[in-house]
């Protein structure tokens, strides 16, 4: 008999063990000690303490910084149009030519801006940082209120191992730690690049190299610049020829002058430019 109650406590502790493990893991996400994140404000946990909410940090570390070597990409036959030592970005090929020659370019594979953020345009390189801070703009912040208001460089950081800034623009080509988004379109304007290939890329580049983002690259033929709209100067009215003086009609009236007042004024001169 004893032996018999021994052995159904011990299935009734097995079964509290295995319907522990299957519970789901909302429901253990209660326990917010353990798991998932803290619960909303107002909900009590199972800890009988009054919940805490997280505000976004001022700061934030980014971690380690160690040192990333070059790795050079593949060399391309590219027909292009553009100066040696260009940047060609194909938004819808996702991929940046940097050009070595008017028939071949370095090709780099890159994550570029998500529907509603991707851009074109020409710009310049302004200045390039290793493991830059990131200082998410205060528009990504409200859609993600937990990101910090500043994250030091380093593993951490989504901007990875170096940056090329574009211009007195926001956007910027740079690194990544997170090399499974290399290929999509999943930033908010940037144009993400493996760590190696945009240390590899930082090499080639100064503040004098142009940068061309542009919609998609032709399916053939030579890759041409965008053709930049010039607004010309407006040429200088023709003057009106002068009108000839009728000669009056011997038999009709003279027409009587009109009143000072009611002259209309003169033409204003060209004020030029």
């Amino acid at each position: 008999m004893m032996f018999g109650l021994r052995v159904s406590a011990l299935a009734m502790g097995v079964a509290f063990v295995v319907a522990g493990a299957v519970t789901p893991a909302s429901a253990q996400s209660l326990q917010w000690g353990l798991w998932g994140e803290p619960p909303e404000r107002g909900v009590r946990s199972n800890l009988g303490a009054s919940p805490t909410i997280i505000k976004p940090t001022e700061l934030s570390q980014g971690g380690g910084r160690p040192s990333i070597s070059p790795k050079t990409p593949q060399t391309t036959s590219f027909q292009n149009g553009f100066a040696p030592g260009s940047i060609v970005i194909d938004t819808a090929g996702r991929k940046l030519y940097y050009t070595l020659s008017k028939s071949s370019a370095y090709v780099y594979p890159i994550a570029v801006g998500k529907q509603g953020f991707a851009w074109t345009g020409v710009e310049r390189v302004s200045r390039i940082e290793d493991w830059p801070d990131w200082i998410p703009p205060a528009e990504m912040r409200q859609r993600k209120p937990g990101l910090p208001v500043r994250m030091t460089g380093g593993v951490r950081n989504p901007l990875g191992a170096k940056a090329i800034y574009l211009g007195n623009t926001l956007y910027r080509i740079h690194g990544t730690n997170d090399s499974k988004s290399i290929g999509s379109a999943s930033s908010s304007g940037c144009f993400r690049m493996h760590n190696e290939h945009v240390v590899h890329l930082a090499e080639h580049v100064n503040a004098s190299t142009t940068v061309y983002v542009m919609k998609r690259l032709p399916a053939s033929g030579v890759v041409m610049p965008p053709v930049v709209a010039v607004k010309k100067a407006p040429e200088p009215a023709a003057e009106a020829p002068q009108a000839q003086p009728a000669q009056p009609d011997a038999q009709a009236p003279a027409p009587e002058a009109t009143p000072p007042s009611e002259a209309a004024p003169a033409a204003p001169k060209d004020q030029g430019i």
